[in-house]
């Protein structure tokens, strides 16, 4: 994946509507005002920030693989514990946390089931541990309009529809499968306010996530067609895009430790 970039691009291209969602997602997990938690594929912080409002900086952690974007949450949150880590091996003693969120990351893990087994394996018994994805699947997404003109462009485009967790239900069986104790599965619906078509396609060529590299990759006359096939998706003028992520949460007994 294409993560490798700078902070200011992916805030540009989905911290907007990542940071919408943050504490929706944060609400759905349970976070209140104690405990720890450990953020997993923080990226620039949009999750990370909403965790130290609400727990203190001292109470939470946060990884990512991208060395871009822990150097940039360090200049946010200085004293913040934050290392350059994925998901497969969690640089933490097992039961550490009370809870383990992940938001917007588990589509793009090779091996989902193991990623979520790895968070439960750092958070304590009785802790949360919860993930939510974009539903893909559905089209409800900040892409949802971009990979529709993509299926007219390029029907052969493998899109991001079949990712782990992009449809309804299946991030509750990766939760099942990584044994996860009383598994709850819930649709976060809300919308993101965008002046223009330019204003949502503005960061397409940066070359953020699947859809940025496959626009960054197109020759300019290419990447032209296809920018006026999304511009028949949606409107000129100031709109609001639906949005949606499927919510998952589960509880971590003992024979995930």
């Amino acid at each position: 994946m294409s993560f490798d970039v700078p902070a200011q691009a992916y805030d540009h291209f989905m911290g907007r509507y990542s940071r919408l969602l943050a504490p929706l997602f944060a609400d759905f997990s349970g976070v209140g005002s104690d405990g720890t938690a450990l953020d997993v594929g923080c990226g620039p912080g949009a999750l990370t920030g909403v965790l130290i409002d609400r727990l203190g900086l001292e109470q939470v952690s946060a990884v990512d693989p991208s060395r871009p974007f822990v150097d940039a949450i360090r200049q946010r949150h200085p004293g913040l514990d934050v290392q350059v880590a994925g998901v497969e091996s969690l640089p933490f003693e097992s039961g550490r946390f009370d809870r383990a969120l992940a938001q917007l990351v588990v589509h793009h893990l090779a091996d989902p089931v193991a990623g979520i087994a790895e968070m439960a394996r750092v958070t304590r018994d009785g802790g949360t541990v919860a993930a939510c994805v974009w539903d893909h699947a559905g089209g409800v997404s900040p892409l949802g309009p971009f990979w529709a003109a993509v299926r007219e462009f390029d029907p052969a485009a493998p899109g991001e529809a079949s990712f782990p967790g992009s449809r309804e239900g299946h991030l509750v069986e990766i939760f099942e499968l990584a044994d996860l104790e009383e598994v709850r599965g819930e649709g976060i619906d809300f919308s993101a306010h965008l002046e223009s078509f330019d204003d949502w396609w503005e960061p397409y060529p940066l070359g953020v996530g699947p859809a940025g590299r496959y626009v960054a990759d197109l020759a300019p006359d290419r990447r032209h067609e296809l920018e006026e096939l999304c511009r028949e998706q949606l409107p000129d003028g100031p709109f609001d895009l639906p949005l949606r992520v499927w919510g998952a949460r589960g509880v971590v007994g003992p024979q995930t430790m």
